[in-house]
């Protein structure tokens, strides 16, 4: 696991939650209805929640998780945040519906990322 670039994809992400959670707080505050603020809301606490997994994950010290199911959480996690937060911010910015049709493959690549860091950590090396 190349940790140098899931550092860097990290601090992009964490960065991002802040900066798209203090314009939600501050810019959108009257300009969008409550539903699509908590909607709003859900997603930058998914991507800061996610994030922080990721930066769990290259914590860990490598000798204790297999590394290519490591790799996997990782994706999946990136996936996840990618679709599951993207479609919610698209669909807010564009009200275009059909943005929540992918809101579920998101959710579905955050599942699949901690099982995937449940597999490192119970597989032996």
């Amino acid at each position: 696991m190349n940790k140098l670039y899931w550092i860097k994809i990290t601090a992009i992400s964490g960065l991002l939650s802040v900066v798209l959670g203090a314009f939600a707080a501050h810019m959108l505050d009257g300009l969008i209805t409550a539903q699509r603020s908590e909607t709003f809301d859900t997603a930058v606490q998914y991507q800061m929640f996610h994030t922080l997994a990721l930066l769990g994950l290259i914590c860990i010290d490598d000798a204790l998780l297999v590394a290519r199911w490591k790799k996997y959480a990782a994706v999946f996690f990136l996936v996840g945040i990618i679709l599951f937060c993207g479609s919610l911010y698209l669909l807010i910015a564009t009200s275009i519906s059909q943005f929540a049709m992918i809101t579920p493959i998101g959710g579905l690549s955050f599942m699949l990322g901690w099982i995937m860091l449940l597999l490192a950590a119970i597989r032996e090396k």
